[in-house]
């Protein structure tokens, strides 16, 4: 029996990319978005390569209606294989301009719709086991000025993965993240702002904004699911066209200096730095 995927936010961008792939995968897709037209218009792309979807429109930050999404998945199609949660939204301001709306609106969508999406298809994903798949960032990862509520969405993202790819290997569920890299309506305006402010100063492009295209990302996506590897759990990937990524959990670096000792130590090498 075909696979059922939900792919989150697959109106636009990575995650319409991903739904277009997986559908050609011969994945039976749920297409999620906020807008109906948008839904339809990947409908029918999917449908027109021969693939079977569907559509749902939801916000990923009301639970509400993430549980009537999931309940419409289970009556059309009576199993969910794969989660992919791509949703997102971005309200970008240095922290002390933030409003609070501005910070929930971004942990809403991002972290939030993480857990709404993922603890409403376990139920049903436990049985046969199945992948989870979230997608985190560099802001997440390295922080990133302007972006605080992403930032600690992103960085949220990386706790959950870890979390569960323990906490449901014994089910067969596979959770891993991917920071992706690649040209969409989110990242359009920070490139060209980028893009712009270099060619001002006549400086060369930095090489970390040249990004790929969506289609790498939903390449790597497909990979990722085809494998077999139980292990392949609590990873996450870094996906900039053809190049690839893995990221490691943070290392403890073990002292065995007092607190006196270690912030001496500390000054003594800022010292010298």
């Amino acid at each position: 029996m075909k696979k059922v995927a939900i792919i989150t936010g697959s109106t636009r961008g990575i995650g319409r990319s991903i739904a277009l792939h997986l559908g050609q995968l011969d994945y039976q897709v749920v297409v999620n978005g906020t807008k109906q037209d948008l839904v339809d218009e990947v409908l029918q792309d999917i449908e027109r390569t021969g693939g079977v979807a569907m559509g749902f429109v939801a916000n990923m930050a009301v639970p509400i209606a993430v549980t009537k999404m999931v309940d419409a998945v289970m009556t059309k199609f009576g199993r969910i294989d794969v989660l992919i949660h791509n949703a997102g939204n971005l309200h970008d301001q240095k922290c002390l301009r933030m409003t609070d709306e501005e910070w929930q609106s971004v942990l809403d969508v991002h972290l939030n719709g993480a857990f709404y999406s993922i603890r409403r298809v376990l139920p049903y994903m436990k049985e046969s086991g199945g992948d989870i798949v979230l997608m985190t960032s560099t802001a997440g990862l390295g922080g990133s000025i302007g972006q605080v509520n992403y930032s600690a969405a992103k960085a949220g993202i990386l706790g959950m993965t870890w979390t569960l790819a323990v906490e449901l290997k014994r089910y067969n569920i596979r959770v891993n993240a991917i920071s992706p890299a690649a040209l969409t309506d989110m990242t359009r305006p920070v490139i060209e702002h980028i893009k712009n402010k270099y060619a001002s100063k006549n400086e060369p492009f930095p090489e970390f904004w040249k990004v790929g295209e969506t289609d790498d990302v939903a390449r790597f996506v497909g990979g990722l699911l085809a494998q077999q590897d139980a292990d392949l759990t609590g990873e996450i990937f870094g996906v900039n066209g053809p190049k690839v990524t893995r990221w490691q959990k943070p290392i403890p670096i073990f002292t065995e200096n007092s607190i006196d000792a270690f912030f001496s130590t500390w000054q003594s090498r800022k010292g010298s730095e």
